[in-house]
């Protein structure tokens, strides 16, 4: 596991930082966050992120998220061994292999967790659910051993993260995300694993359901934007639209939702 995890580049790492703002801004119509965690929080020394796994956009979604708010500290994933080994380049940003649903993949996910927390530089960013799954779907049935972070690290902090993928008005999708309130391993270290589990599950799920609310509701000034992306319908119409702006003397607009 020492191995794996020393494949991470810090160089590598901003080079891909680059690349996957670029494929972010085109192809989502905007980044929106409905909430900043307090600095405090995104500074503690021992940070454990958790997530929902709605999409293959996740991957994109956390290296942006680690280059964006989470500067100067080194973000670590994991992943599927098979999909780390089918796509060695994730290595490289951060992303360390375990073995899903065994007991040698389990010590595997344990012993990272060590290693990686016992250094405040580092932020473990996990996907809970340990699959893909509809943000809709409840009960979330978390993997379990994110509730075993509390025995190898016990000043841990959990802060849960709602991700979500939608159209709105626009031919591009929108990418929201929310953070809960933060969960103190302190506040976990009395109780079962299995409790545990149910304590971030349950903190998870709130997140997930404030976020859907925005969403439903389109609320689009509930969310701070980190990136506006493409708007537009179709290059030709696009051009043909802003050809009729410059001759009526009006600011063009491409997005479908603006005002003609």
């Amino acid at each position: 596991m020492q191995r794996r995890l020393a494949a991470r580049s810090p160089i590598l790492f901003r080079i891909f930082a680059r690349i996957f703002e670029r494929t972010l801004r085109n192809s989502f119509h905007a980044v929106r966050l409905a909430n900043r965690p307090a600095r405090s929080v995104l500074q503690s020394p021992q940070l454990v992120i958790f997530s929902n796994h709605p999409s293959w956009w996740d991957g994109v979604t956390f290296l942006y998220l680690a280059d964006q708010l989470l500067k100067g500290r080194a973000v670590y994933t994991p992943i599927d061994h098979a999909m780390s080994s089918r796509y060695g380049f994730v290595a490289r940003v951060g992303a360390f292999g375990v073995e899903q649903h065994t007991a040698e993949g389990a010590l595997h996910f344990l012993e990272a967790c060590r290693i990686l927390l016992a250094d405040a530089g580092n932020v473990l960013l996990v996907t809970a659910q340990g699959r893909f799954a509809d943000c809709r779907e409840r009960p979330l049935n978390l993997d379990p051993g994110i509730a075993h972070v509390v025995e190898i690290a016990p000043q841990t902090i959990y802060l849960p993260l709602a991700i979500e993928y939608t159209h709105w008005l626009e031919k591009q999708p929108e990418l929201l995300l929310r953070f809960g309130s933060p969960i103190a391993a302190g506040e976990l270290a009395g109780l079962r694993p299995p409790a545990r589990l149910a304590a971030l599950e349950q903190s998870l799920t709130l997140t997930m359901d404030a976020l859907a609310g925005d969403a439903i509701a389109r609320n689009a000034p509930a969310f701070e934007i980190l990136m506006s992306g493409r708007g537009g319908i179709n290059p030709a119409y696009d051009l043909w639209r802003r050809a009729q702006a410059l001759l009526s003397g009006r600011a063009y607009r491409g997005e479908h939702g603006a005002s003609p």
